[in-house]
C-alpha cells in the first residue's frame, strides 16, 4: 500500500464505515493539480516518482529518527519491481527534481481547505480567531544555506547555524495553519507578516504580539477585506489621544501614523483609530489593549480582554513543531536552499494533518481541540502509518477503529488557567564564542 492510501486511510478512523473514501484528507488530485501546476509532472516512469517524493517530504518530517533512504522503504514509496530498494543518489535526485513549488502549492491547497473550516467551527462573536507570530529554524551549515538566508550577528559573532525566519498565520482554537511565509534572516518578521494578509479571511479577528504594532502593519490588515479586526497589547511608550469613554477602563483613542511609516507608505492615513482597554490580572502590572473593534457593545471588553489571551496557542503550535515533531535537533535535514525550502513546506503539511486528526478527535469527544495531547496523537499516528504501510487492506478497518479509541485515551484535563508563571531564562547562554569554520581556521 502507497503512503498516500495509508495517510487517508488513518485520516478516515473517525468514521470507520466510511473507509472506502479513503482520500478524502490529501486528494490525489490535489496532487497531481500540484505536480502539474508547478510544472513538475512528468511522463516518465521512475522508481520513484514524484508524488511518492510528496509523501517522503511528509514522511521526513514524522520520522526524524530515521535516514531519509530508510523512510523510502519502511513506507513503500517505490514502484514494485525487479528490486525492493534504491540507492541513495537516486532518493537526492528525485527530490531535486521535485522541488519546492509542488510543496508549497499543495501546503496552500490543504491549508485553505483546513484551515479556515476549522477557524469558522470555533468562532467568538461571528469571527474566526486567528493568531500571527514570527519565529526561526535553524538550517544546516552549509556556504549554500549561510549565503541564502544568512543569521544572526551578535557580541559573540555569527550564529553557530543559518536561521530561516518565518511568519506563520494560525486558527488559535484548532492550531491548524492557515497561512506561512518565509525566507532570509535579515528580513524583519513584518515582512513576512505582510505576506499574510491575503489570506487572511473576512469576518475574522487577528491577534499579534506588541512587536507587531504598526500603523504600517496593522492598517493594511484592517483595510484588505471585510470586517478583518486586529488585537495587540500597547508598548510601554504607545500614546494615544482619547476621543471618547465608552466604559470602565475602555475608551475610543487615536493614534498617530509615524513619519517613517509615512514614507514607506504613503496611502497609510495620518492618524487611525482604536479601542483601547485597560486591565490588570493579579500579581502583574496593568495593561492595555488596542484593538480595531470599536463596536463596545457588540464586542464587550471583559471577553476582548480574555479573548486575547488566546494568542499564546500559536506559541504553543510553534513549540509542538520545533520540540515535538523536530525533537528539539539543532537544525532540519536540507543542505541546500531549495532543499530547505522543500523541507519547511512538508513540515508544515505534516503538523497540518495531526492538527486535523486532533480536531477530529475532539470533535467526536465533545472537547476542545487544545485537549488532545499532541505528543501521544503524534506518536500513535506515526506508528500506525507505520503498520498501514505493510498490512494488508482487509486488516485496516479494526486497526482504525482501535486507533480512534486509543487516541481517546489521550485527552488531556482542563487548562488550569489560575497557574502564573513569569517569563524567565532557564537555562544561561554559555559564554564562549561560537564555533564557525572561519574562526578555526
Amino acid at each position: 500500500m502507497r503512503l498516500e492510501q495509508s495517510l487517508a486511510a488513518v485520516a478516515a478512523f473517525a468514521k470507520p464505515e466510511q473507509f472506502p473514501d479513503i482520500r478524502r484528507n490529501v486528494d490525489q488530485e490535489w496532487i497531481e493539480q500540484a505536480l502539474q501546476a508547478t510544472g513538475t509532472a512528468t511522463l516518465r516512469r521512475r522508481r520513484l516518482p514524484a508524488d511518492q517524493v510528496v509523501w517522503l517530504v511528509i514522511g521526513m518530517a514524522l520520522y526524524r529518527n530515521r535516514s531519509i533512504h530508510d523512510i523510502v522503504g519502511k513506507l513503500d514509496l517505490v514502484l514494485p519491481g525487479e528490486t525492493t530498494t534504491v540507492v541513495p543518489s537516486t532518493v537526492a535526485d528525485a527530490r531535486g527534481r521535485l522541488g519546492a513549488k509542488p510543496m508549497e502549492w499543495l501546503f496552500t491547497r490543504c491549508a485553505h481547505e483546513w484551515a479556515h473550516a476549522s477557524a469558522r467551527r470555533h468562532e467568538w462573536r461571528g469571527l474566526a480567531i486567528y493568531g500571527v507570530d514570527g519565529s526561526t529554524l535553524r538550517v544546516p551549515d552549509s556556504e549554500e544555506n549561510r549565503r541564502e538566508f544568512g543569521g544572526a550577528d551578535g557580541h559573540r559573532g555569527e550564529s553557530g547555524y543559518p536561521l530561516v525566519r518565518m511568519a506563520g498565520l494560525m486558527a488559535l482554537r484548532s492550531h491548524l495553519l492557515a497561512a506561512l511565509s518565509f525566507g532570509e534572516y535579515g528580513d524583519g518578521e513584518h515582512t513576512y507578516a505582510g505576506a499574510l494578509w491575503d489570506s487572511v479571511p473576512d469576518n475574522s479577528l487577528t491577534l499579534v504580539d506588541r512587536n507587531f504594532l504598526a500603523a504600517g502593519v496593522l492598517i493594511p490588515l484592517h483595510r484588505k477585506g471585510v470586517n478583518r479586526h486586529w488585537l495587540v497589547p500597547a508598548k510601554s511608550n504607545t500614546r494615544w489621544r482619547c476621543i471618547k469613554r465608552l466604559g470602565p477602563k475602555d475608551e475610543l483613542v487615536e493614534l498617530e501614523t509615524s513619519p517613517t511609516a509615512l514614507a514607506k507608505d504613503p496611502t497609510l492615513p495620518a492618524t487611525y483609530q482604536a479601542r483601547a482597554i485597560q486591565y490588570q490580572r493579579k500579581g502583574f502590572r496593568p495593561r492595555t489593549l488596542l484593538t480595531s473593534l470599536l463596536d463596545a457593545e457588540a464586542y464587550p471588553a471583559e471577553e476582548i480582554v480574555r479573548l486575547y489571551h488566546e494568542r499564546w496557542e500559536i506559541e504553543l503550535g510553534y513549540d509542538e513543531i520545533k520540540t515535538k515533531m523536530l525533537d528539539r535537533e539543532e537544525s532540519i535535514r536540507s543542505r541546500k536552499p531549495a532543499g530547505v525550502r522543500q523541507e519547511i513546506w512538508g513540515i508544515a503539511l505534516a503538523y497540518n494533518l495531526i492538527r486535523l486528526e486532533m480536531e477530529r478527535i475532539a470533535e467526536e469527544a465533545k472537547v476542545p481541540p487544545s485537549r488532545i495531547s499532541f505528543v501521544a496523537s503524534m506518536r500513535l499516528i506515526c506508528d500506525e502509518w507505520l503498520w498501514c504501510a505493510i498490512a494488508s487492506a482487509g486488516a485496516i478497518p479494526k486497526h482504525l477503529r482501535n486507533l480512534r479509541a486509543s487516541i481517546a485515551h489521550f485527552i488531556l484535563p482542563p487548562r488550569r488557567s489560575e497557574r502564573r508563571y513569569p517569563r524567565a531564562v532557564k537555562i544561561k547562554m554559555s559564554n564562549y564564542p561560537r564555533k564557525r569554520k572561519a574562526a578555526a581556521r
